[in-house]
């Protein structure tokens, strides 16, 4: 909480409008979102939590217990785009500052991963599977997040959301313009997803970040690849430096277990906000993680 709160300060207001009743500011109100998702709660079960526990309202000057209504308001205001994005820059500045993200990174790794529209127990999963009945539980669409995540702090640099089953290689041009504005990348590792050969040329000439994309896309052949990029895949292929990419499955593994792979909300906007909400967390509570570590070492 207190990391986030710093965070939120720094990026802003203190009050979104000049009339309001200012029983609380907007970096608390946020600080008490990110504690919801570390705690995996709703807004009704935050409300409670905080009533409960007086000391956590008291570390960042929360004098009164918001209504649960006031959170899912303030979630919709807070994470939309403009301000989400100077919360999620001022976190990475804030790591920047604590040396854990270098400012010019040298390997990043991108990937895709698909999340749970709802809750779905284990055991009725296990029972669709292994009963007598034929009947299989699908998914037509579920939502999707793409990653830029740097390979040595295992924080996420970029994020793009939207719906799956889809391939994420149009999702490129907007994580390397969002990841440009926060660091700049010297390597950039990805999955046979996104082998294409004006994904190598955009980010090798439009942002100067070398690439390593195995050119396995499409139907197995034995003939040379087409386009100068992905040739040169073939030709100078670095396996030790691609191991690295499984940094990327790491911090997905990470999102699903610490934060959950299921979202509680159900309109498409509200779970493009979530999705972002549970990234920021992360982010924070890696930041917090090692601030703690090297404070006690």
């Amino acid at each position: 909480m207190l990391a986030a709160h710093a965070a939120a300060t720094e990026a802003l207001p203190l009050y979104g409008h000049p009339n309001s009743p200012r029983k609380f500011t907007q970096p608390q109100l946020f600080a008490c979102l990110v504690l919801k998702e570390f705690l995996r709660l709703d807004y009704r079960g935050l409300a409670c939590f905080l009533a409960d526990v007086d000391n956590l309202t008291g570390l960042i000057g929360l004098s009164t217990v918001p209504h649960f209504t006031t959170f899912q308001k303030a979630a919709d205001r807070l994470l939309r785009a403009v301000r989400a994005r100077r919360v999620f820059d001022a976190v990475l500045r804030q790591a920047v500052q604590a040396k854990l993200l270098h400012p010019r990174p040298q390997r990043a790794a991108l990937d895709a991963t698909g999340l749970e529209s709802h809750y779905t127990s284990r055991y009725f999963l296990f029972r669709q599977k292994h009963g007598k009945t034929s009947r299989q539980k699908q998914y037509t669409s579920y939502p999707m997040a793409s990653l830029l995540c740097d390979c040595a702090s295992y924080l996420v640099v970029a994020l793009a959301t939207g719906r799956g089953p889809r391939s994420a290689v149009r999702r490129v041009p907007a994580l390397l313009r969002s990841a440009r504005r926060r660091v700049r990348i010297r390597l950039l590792l990805a999955d046979a997803d996104y082998d294409a050969e004006w994904v190598h040329a955009h980010a090798r000439t439009v942002y100067g970040m070398r690439t390593l994309i195995p050119p396995k896309r499409g139907r197995p052949t034995s003939q040379p690849a087409t386009g100068r990029w992905r040739r040169r895949m073939q030709t100078h292929w670095d396996q030790k430096t691609y191991g690295q990419r499984w940094h990327g499955e790491t911090v997905h593994s990470l999102l699903k277990r610490r934060l959950g792979s299921a979202l509680r909300a159900r309109s498409y906007a509200s779970q493009n906000r979530e999705i972002l909400l549970r990234v920021i967390t992360l982010n924070l509570m890696i930041l917090a993680w090692v601030e703690l570590f090297y404070r006690a070492k």
